[in-house]
């Protein structure tokens, strides 16, 4: 029996979904749909204050370089030791 190519996602999300500890479901399922890819859907859902709105974060161009690399550190962007404010941050956008 096939089974049609939405109905195989819907099955691979319910069962990530399981399988993981997405903190925010809803927001997880929002993100995939809005086409964020998998890892990213997962990680944005499983951040501390997931789903909640009204961020205080400051411009990234007020920020140090050293904060600007941890930041990149805690979202997992490779080869943020080799670069300079300005890469950091585009590579903080664009992740």
């Amino acid at each position: 029996m096939v089974i049609g190519t939405l109905m195989v996602d819907k099955l691979f999300i319910i069962m990530f979904l399981r399988q993981s500890n997405v903190k925010n479901e809803d927001q997880y399922k929002a993100l995939r749909r809005e086409g964020a890819s998998k890892e990213k859907a997962a990680r944005i859902a499983n951040t501390p204050d997931a789903g909640k709105k009204g961020g205080k974060a400051g411009k990234y161009e007020e920020r140090t370089k050293k904060d600007l690399y941890q930041q990149a550190k805690s979202v997992g962007i490779e080869g943020r030791s080799k670069m300079n404010k300005a890469e950091l941050i585009y590579a903080l956008r664009n992740n």
